[in-house]
């Protein structure tokens, strides 16, 4: 009766008739019950013919719960299978052979549903095992040949057929296709995959992959065939890594499941002393021993507290389960119930609310020069450089190009540490830089440089571009807010978060720019991580619970020291999958609210849980111990009300974020 471990929880092996054995069990005690039960009342035979019955109810009833206790006797444990047993035998040596035989038939049949529904929450998680191929065909010469995937090792070429799964964590190196990432990161649309520029690169450390051309074991390949490159064993990979962190996060208890467990190691004993005690009650009483042994024996089933050990158990294990089919990894009862106390979060900017990779905004002429000279000049000098606002300007500005003929020559260019670049393109000086480039050249026209820091005011990067000795025009770049920050943020405010603060080692006129723009409370700029993690701890003064959003790479020590960290992208990042309590697979800030969502039903289902649970206790101790309910009645509402609970908790892996 002890403990969360009992037979409530524990799935049996199969049996002669599979895993049904105990259903089908259960279901020839209750025929046999009822074959006695007629017999004895309604016939004229002798008391054998009923007799009989009742044993093969007996026999059927009790060999799970048997088996039970004596499993957990041989381990120094007396949980409630075996006080079931006490109560079963009791009845029979009062000869109330017909109340032995249903409290048999009904604990082995809310077992049995209970088990099944168990079974069901472990089978969604079970599901995430089975999305790993054995097989994969290697490249060995020439050919490719079919091994394990265990004798995969890091480097070796594997090629995945069109519409099969994807048998190791790698880079795409031949053909293009549209993967189905929805295993791992719950993306619901395929996202399209193409093979990277330079096949022979190792891609350690594996932050070099472009997000285009690398897979995941377990996803699924669209219609092409593909070449892969594994960077990970199989027992490193993200999946087999997802697999064992979510079975860890079943054991780890939640902090209701520790306080319940707290209770129980009070309540049991006090239990078995007011069982002890109800023996005696003959003595008190006008009643013989054999009415006060059964009223005990009505008590100690009524009090058990079975549907108690199981309702937060059930709830997690859905949840979690739940959650690591919409692409969110809870690590346990803890975070699951933390997150759905929040009120407060704290977000990283760069990659988190934003896209993490510059954008060209703003192209400014300033001298007669049409829009397209413009850019080709710039375009044609920015491709010569590695810089990643050099990459933006050609990415974006060809975009914006009319007309897209061939670039200009470019004679000679050379890179100015920090300020920008100058070069020659088709005989004319061009320069590109900030306002510190052209103090050293000469200075800038007041009218220009108060263009260039207007456009700075809004937390933008700016370049000033000069031809020939004259301004031509400015280019503003900026890293954007995600497509999707602002609606999350406002369907974060609806589900209760009160406050939404941003953490950034960007500079503060950066972060008021992206905070206006998407609806946050407030925004920190200029933050080393020893401040951010400053930052949490005094809005855990004033919100006593917040969580802090990140990569789970710099933000570590931010995540450390708030209630509950979560990490976006984790399908990517070992450190993240680590430092995490929950981590988003995708790199979608999208799934945030669908999480908390399912963390605040999950305590609403844990909480109504208690109630049930300890509503049938507070109801049926008093009605058994002053006579008002037989064992029958008890069991009934006992086995009843663990079943409910059970099903209570279901509902969470039909939780679809709206409700």
């Amino acid at each position: 009766m002890s403990g969360h471990n009992h037979g409530c929880c524990k799935p049996h092996n199969n049996g002669i008739f599979g895993e049904r054995t105990e259903l089908i069990f259960a279901i020839l005690s209750g025929i046999f019950l009822l074959i006695g039960f007629l017999n004895y009342e309604f016939s004229a035979l002798s008391f054998i013919y009923a007799l009989i019955p009742f044993l093969f109810s007996y026999f059927f009833g009790g060999y799970y719960t048997l088996k039970e206790a004596v499993e957990e006797i041989s381990k120094g444990r007396f949980e409630i299978d075996f006080l079931m047993l006490v109560a079963a035998v009791g009845a029979a040596v009062l000869d109330k052979w017909a109340e032995g035989a249903l409290l048999l038939f009904l604990f082995s049949l809310g077992h049995s549903l209970e088990h099944m529904a168990m079974t069901k929450a472990r089978k969604s998680i079970e599901a995430l095992t089975n999305l790993s191929p054995k097989v994969a065909l290697k490249k060995k010469g020439e050919e490719f040949v079919e091994v394990p995937i265990e004798d995969l090792e890091v480097g070796d070429l594997i090629r995945i057929r069109p519409n099969t799964t994807i048998s190791a964590d790698g880079v795409l190196i031949s053909g293009r296709t549209s993967i189905n990432q929805a295993p791992i990161t719950g993306e619901s649309i395929p996202v399209d995959k193409i093979p990277v520029e330079n096949p022979d690169i190792s891609y350690q450390p594996e932050d070099q992959i472009p997000e285009k051309s690398r897979v995941f074991a377990g996803t699924i390949n669209g219609d092409n065939a593909i070449i892969i490159k594994v960077i990970k064993k199989a027992q490193d990979s993200t999946l087999s890594r997802l697999i064992t962190m979510v079975q860890e996060a079943q054991d780890k208890k939640s902090p209701t499941q520790l306080l319940t467990d707290k209770f129980e190691k009070y309540y049991v004993p006090a239990v078995l002393i007011l069982i002890v005690l109800l023996n005696f009650a003959f003595l008190v009483v006008d009643e013989a021993w054999a009415d006060s042994f059964y009223r005990s024996m009505a008590a100690l089933v009524a009090a058990s507290p079975c549907a108690l050990a199981i309702s937060t158990p059930s709830a997690v294990l859905s949840g979690i389960a739940r959650a690591a089919k919409g692409g969110v990894l809870i690590k346990g009862g803890k975070p699951l119930e933390d997150l759905g106390t929040l009120t407060a979060l704290a977000f990283d900017k760069t990659g988190t609310l934003t896209e993490g990779k510059p954008k060209l905004t703003d192209v400014v002429l300033l001298n007669g020069l049409s829009k397209d000279q413009f850019l080709r000049q710039v375009i044609a000098l920015e491709s010569s450089s590695n810089h990643p606002l050099a990459k933006a300007v050609v990415r974006d500005g060809r975009s914006r190009m009319e007309h897209l003929n061939g670039l200009p020559k470019v004679s000679s260019s050379e890179a100015i540490q920090g300020k920008g670049i100058k070069g020659v393109v088709e005989n004319t000086n061009v320069e590109i830089g900030n306002l510190e480039l052209y103090e050293d050249l000469g200075g800038v026209p007041a009218p220009v440089s108060e263009q260039v820091k207007n456009l700075e005011k809004q937390g933008k990067t700016v370049m000033l571009v000069r031809t020939n000795n004259e301004f031509s025009g400015i280019i503003g770049l900026m890293d954007t807010p995600r497509k999707a920050a602002k609606e999350t943020l406002a369907r974060l405010k609806k589900v209760g978060i009160r406050k939404m603060i941003m953490l950034t080692g960007d500079n503060q006129e950066v972060a008021n720019a992206v905070a206006a723009e998407i609806g946050l409370t407030d925004a920190y700029g200029g933050l080393l991580p020893e401040e951010k993690v400053e930052r949490i701890q005094q809005l855990e003064r004033e919100e006593s619970k917040i969580a802090m959003i990140g990569d789970g790479v710099n933000d570590a020590p931010a995540m450390a020291n708030s209630t509950v960290g979560i990490a976006m992208g984790a399908a990517g990042s070992d450190v993240a999958l680590e430092t995490a309590d929950i981590a988003l697979m995708a790199d979608k800030l999208e799934i945030l609210p669908f999480a908390i969502g399912l963390s605040r039903k999950a305590q609403r289902i844990i909480k109504q849980n208690l109630w049930i649970s300890l509503g049938v206790v507070a109801l049926l101790l008093p009605a058994t111990i002053f006579g008002w309910a037989n064992i029958g009645v008890a069991v009934v509402f006992h086995e009843g009300s663990t079943v409910v609970v059970v099903l209570n908790a279901l509902r969470l892996l039909a939780y679809n974020g709206k409700s």
